[in-house]
């Protein structure tokens, strides 16, 4: 267990990492969803993170009140990921500790984290079940 204190995301993260454009058209989005069965994706523009994408962003697009007027579906499955993701988003790098992932986790109930260098660039990303699997190699007896 004491190991997994020092563990760091470089050694437990997924690479390589499936990512979308801003410009990729709801349906685009609900197609991959569906076929990869990820819960979020990072969106690049150039090779840099500009957001995140996820299934809540999604079905947010769904939910209306009473006193709105409801868009034809047609027009909200071509809405695209620039119009739907999170511009602010929480990352972390490679050298990030394991136990700080598990923290914003908990704190933000989020399922996964990209991984990001200095210059806002893709490295991978961290899920929980990758942070479960750290745990479990960590605390199993030898």
């Amino acid at each position: 267990m004491y190991k997994f204190l020092e563990a760091i995301v470089a050694d437990h993260m997924t690479r390589p990492v499936k990512s979308v454009s801003r410009e990729m058209t709801m349906r685009e989005l609900e197609d991959q969803f569906e076929r990869d069965d990820y819960n979020a994706y990072p969106v690049l523009e150039d090779s840099r993170a500009i957001g995140l994408v996820t299934k809540y962003d999604f079905l947010n697009c769904f939910a209306f009140h009473p006193t709105q007027m409801l868009p034809h579906y047609d027009d909200l499955m071509n809405r695209t990921v620039g119009d739907i993701m999170t511009p602010d988003f929480i990352y972390v790098h490679a050298d990030t500790k394991l136990t700080r992932v598990l923290q914003l986790m908990v704190e933000h109930q989020t399922r996964s984290i990209p991984v990001l260098d200095a210059d806002r660039k893709l490295e991978g990303i961290i899920s929980r079940e990758d942070v479960i699997k750290a745990l479990a190699s960590f605390t199993k007896v030898k």
